[in-house]
């Protein structure tokens, strides 16, 4: 299915209209051929979203699509070729509107760490012993390693912001203190894909932009939950992961248009040196990325809008709210319950619908595997955000987190309350 169809496809094919405020959570479920698992005879309830969203019947039949009907390599005078070119083109459109971007602006890859790697060897071209790189305790390691290995390659100096472990908060007095004359780029996340906390991207930004320095966003715990913007942000590079907001495993790097032309990026010599090509290392990975086009429709279809980006503002802003009310639901559960800790930003903070939990006594995995007994599918350890588990003075055991997606339903929460008050 080419990429901009399947808003429509959803609506004929489950009765969606296009005059309703937001699609009901049970019709959404429909969506997803996931969600009929059934496990030691329980119906599953995925909570595992932070590390990955189930997906959505319609993002498989683009994928299929394409590869059933118009899998070739690009630029050749060919129909299936020119096809793969369109749907290419035709996704850069999709990604575009879901960052507010500029479709030139848009870099495919295999993932966010692989698309990060990368970026940092280009932007290491022009760094020397002096340069300095900041990054936070809060971010996944993703956004910590290509930037230390360039302590290695290029001699420059990686600062640290401190996170308050309290309050799973930045601290930003320490942020400012780390922004030297030195400073050529802040590496923060948009959200922590560990606790939950949303970072004030904008007001890092603007700090960072005063001395001179460029910033990049790791936003891919942030993607499902918050419309980005990186008009708004003023940032100069982003990178997401589809696999994260019911796509497949493909990652997406926003660019700014000037820098993506600039950057010497490592690429073979006949490899397209026009933007944003010049930025893609290699054949990519075509039906993902078709694939990603597809999931970004889909969120655009949950809720009416007079253009794609108005449809995916009223959509998450309504998935927003309904996150909202279950993480409340889930964290005021958990409180209730003897020998559970919570972590994260107190209740009232602004954060993405992402618990985080230990149980006295009880090691995480172990937490996991009963939880999975019936049927209450989550996630356990590190997540690797190391450091963020190091600070709370939780490793090497770790973390039991739990994220609520579009698919969640209050029933299911109540479910995963219910598991963890009989461990």
């Amino acid at each position: 299915m080419p990429p901009g169809l399947m808003s429509t496809t959803l609506q004929k094919q489950y009765g969606f209209s296009r005059t309703e405020m937001m699609i009901p959570v049970e019709e959404i479920r429909r969506c997803f051929p996931a969600l009929t698992r059934t496990h030691h005879g329980y119906p599953v309830a995925y909570f595992d979203g932070p590390g990955g969203t189930q997906v959505p019947r319609a993002v498989v039949e683009a994928m299929n699509d394409y590869l059933y009907h118009h899998n070739a390599n690009t630029h050749w005078a060919y129909p299936s070729s020119e096809e793969t070119d369109a749907i290419i083109d035709s996704a850069r459109n999709v990604l575009a509107d879901f960052l507010n971007a500029s479709p030139a602006e848009i870099v495919f890859g295999a993932n966010m760490s692989t698309l990060t790697f990368h970026l940092a060897r280009a932007l290491a071209r022009e760094y020397g012993p002096d340069d300095e790189i900041v990054v936070t305790e809060l971010d996944h390691h993703a956004n910590i390693a290509p930037w230390r290995t360039l302590e290695k390659e290029c001699g420059l100096k990686v600062r640290t912001v401190k996170m308050i472990p309290e309050m799973g908060e930045l601290d930003w007095d320490d942020f400012s203190r780390q922004l030297t004359r030195h400073t050529k780029l802040v590496a923060i996340g948009a959200a922590s894909n560990a606790i939950g906390t949303i970072n004030d991207v904008k007001r890092a930004g603007e700090m960072a932009h005063h001395i001179g320095a460029k910033v990049f966003v790791d936003a891919v715990h942030y993607a499902p939950h918050q419309l980005i913007d990186v008009r708004d942000w003023n940032c100069d590079f982003l990178a997401c992961s589809a696999y994260k907001f019911y796509g497949p495993h493909v990652g997406i790097v926003y660019g700014r248009h000037d820098l993506l032309e600039s950057l010497d990026f490592p690429k073979l010599i006949p490899a397209p040196d026009s933007v944003p090509e010049r930025a893609e290392t290699g054949t990519q990975n075509h039906e993902g990325i078709a694939g990603a086009a597809a999931a970004v429709d889909f969120l655009a279809s949950l809720a009416p809008g007079a253009t794609p980006r108005g449809s995916l503002h009223a959509a998450f802003r309504h998935l927003h709210e309904r996150g909202k009310a279950l993480i409340t639901q889930l964290r005021n559960g958990l409180r209730e319950i003897e020998r559970v800790r919570l972590y994260g930003p107190p209740p009232g903070t602004t954060r993405t619908p992402t618990i985080a939990f230990t149980m006295d006594n009880v090691p995480s995995i172990e937490v996991a595997r009963k939880l999975a007994e019936c049927g209450v599918f989550l996630s356990h350890g590190d997540f690797y955000a190391m450091t963020v588990v190091e600070r709370l003075g939780l490793a090497p055991d770790g973390l039991v987190r739990a994220g609520c997606a579009c698919y969640t339903t209050t029933e299911e929460v109540d479910r995963l309350l219910t598991g963890v008050r009989e461990l």
